[in-house]
């Protein structure tokens, strides 16, 4: 009997295939205590398990061919930096040490612990990472109790609908043939998310309903274009998806010829789209589809994966392989943007904060960390040497901070050429318009900076007061609402009549459905993840101001 079931489109595609139900892995572990002759035993089972899980993943990096290997090395990287954390092994002998309690219980109090710290930032994309800690955590539980991990044989042709799917898992399903992957939970802000785009596989996350009611078997319909999987499709159904597929196969023709087409529309506005990225591969293909620079890249990733801070050098490599990545269009580099509980593996421990989404972060975080700000900054500097650099400042919320960055960036360019570095043209400085006071207040923050870039994803949630990751909330963050419409208008109108330039780097510039409304608001750049830019470029094309 038909079904039809809805989720949130991850990574946009159709597929038409027979389902593979993977049952949820659950670590309901009944709490259970150990005999003080027993802790030892306890111990050691979890060492095993601990080092049963890296071999896994160095096995799993040696299987990885081809073009996939780059894409999902940093996520095994990742989940290897989680596992040799010594946060995590400490925390799961002390729970076993002290509390005499199991080697499983311990683990599933440890993930419990750092759910629980994810769960409270406010960051939709950072909160997302608990997908990370689950897998990693569930591959160790795996290893002790000598599961085996799950097989991808025999999957070619099919979608796999799970309760969720790590990146490791992804690149496997990808190399075996799957063609799409539905999943009960999950973020389109997640790892998984950003290489199911990098790899064309449709991926609809959020389908609840899907995961209780669909059987091994099936056959389904997944449109992760609207966010719907179709169970046992009907006559009508089949008609649907082989018209949309026809209609897909020519779109992505047609979209393939705009890669070095101009971005104008039919009445002769020109509009320049901007790429954000946070890896090289994102650099190269921003460069391969002409895109006008980078708009937001986010440094925050050199801060996660790793348990103590970049130091300034290794920071500065990583900034200059950026900006020859472009070869010499302009980069936007924003500075840390992280705060609260976002910044625990890095070594910025804070206090636990009532708020943590109202509290220190951002440029807040930096300039209470003057040492850490001025590595980063100094790195970015010396960026300069090799192409244009522009400092993008997240979180402002009034000139105080922006007059601060300034002098500090004047200081360190100063040192600099004292000691003797090559250094290129200064940079332009940018701030983040993602605070609604930032916003309003625009007019104050004009005067110290050349450009600015609206964050819609948190400048909308925090107009409406309505948390953007809150499935139950999904709907009130509307960027069509009245107000948002009426704060982006202003800020694009008062930059415009300031001669400043103004983007948007939010997941609203990448949306092509939002295209036309944001041109109509005033907005000429747009910066967005690379795979949406031919969409948009189609869009602009598209669309007749006059």
């Amino acid at each position: 009997m038909r079904r039809q079931f809805t989720g949130a489109a991850a990574a946009k595609g159709l597929a038409m295939g027979r389902a593979r139900v993977r049952e949820p892995h659950r670590l309901d572990v009944e709490e259970r205590r150990v005999r003080a002759d027993e802790v030892e035993q306890e111990r050691e089972l979890l060492r095993e398990a601990l080092g049963a899980a890296r071999n896994e993943l160095n096995e799993l990096r040696e299987r990885v061919r081809g073009a996939i290997a780059h894409e999902v090395g940093e996520f095994l990287d990742l989940h290897a930096m989680l596992l040799d954390d010594p946060e995590l092994a400490e925390g799961l002998d002390e729970l076993i040490r002290t509390g005499r309690y199991s080697a499983g219980y311990a683990l599933r109090l440890q993930r419990d612990r750092l759910a629980a710290v994810f769960d409270g930032i406010d960051d939709p994309y950072l909160r997302s990472r608990r997908e990370d800690i689950d897998h990693v955590i569930g591959r160790v539980y795996a290893a002790l109790h000598s599961e085996p991990s799950p097989q991808v044989i025999g999957l070619a042709g099919e979608v796999l609908v799970c309760e969720n799917i790590a990146p490791s898992e992804l690149a496997q399903l990808h190399e075996e043939g799957v063609v799409a992957i539905v999943t009960g939970q999950g973020s389109p802000l997640s790892h998984s998310a950003i290489l199911a785009r990098s790899l064309h596989m449709p991926l609809l996350v959020g389908a609840h309903e899907a995961l209780l009611h669909i059987n091994d078997g099936d056959a389904l319909i997944v449109d992760a274009y609207h966010g719907v999987v179709i169970a046992e499709p009907d006559a009508d159904d089949l008609r649907g998806f082989r018209t949309a597929e026809a209609e897909e196969k020519r779109e992505r023709r047609s979209l393939a010829r705009l890669k070095k087409a101009r971005t104008r529309t039919r009445d002769g506005v020109e509009v320049r789209l901007w790429a954000n990225a946070e890896s090289r591969d994102d650099v190269a293909q921003a460069l391969s589809l002409d895109a006008s620079g980078i708009g937001l890249y986010r440094t925050e990733f050199l801060f996660l994966q790793r348990g103590e801070l970049p130091s300034e050098e290794e920071q500065f490599l990583a900034y200059r392989d950026l900006v020859l990545g472009m070869d010499g269009r302009p980069v936007t580099i924003r500075t840390l943007d992280l705060g609260a509980d976002k910044a625990d593996s890095t070594g910025l421990v804070l206090d636990d904060e009532d708020n943590p989404a109202l509290g220190l972060r951002g440029v807040r975080l930096c300039l209470a960390h003057p040492g850490v700000f001025r590595d980063q900054l100094r790195a970015i500097l010396r960026a300069t040497a090799y192409g244009e650099v522009r400092v993008l400042i997240p979180m402002v919320s009034h000139a105080e901070e922006l007059r601060t960055c300034r002098q500090i960036i004047d200081r360190c360019w100063t040192e600099l050429e004292g000691e003797g570095h090559a250094l290129g043209k200064r940079p332009e400085l940018g701030a983040m318009i993602e605070v609604p006071a930032a916003a309003l207040a625009i007019d104050t923050l004009l005067p110290h900076i050349t450009f600015c870039s609206v964050g819609t994803n948190d400048l909308i949630q925090y107009l409406l007061a309505a948390d953007r990751g809150n499935d139950a909330l999904g709907a009130l963050c509307s960027p069509e609402h009245p107000a948002v419409r009426f704060v982006l208008g202003e800020v694009f109108r008062r930059c415009r009549e300031a001669g400043k330039q103004v983007a948007v780097c939010g997941e609203l510039a990448g949306d092509p459905r939002y295209t036309e409304y944001l041109l109509r608001l005033g907005l000429t750049d747009f910066s967005m993840h690379p795979g949406s830019m031919l969409s948009v470029r189609k869009a602009v094309r598209d669309c007749d101001l006059g």
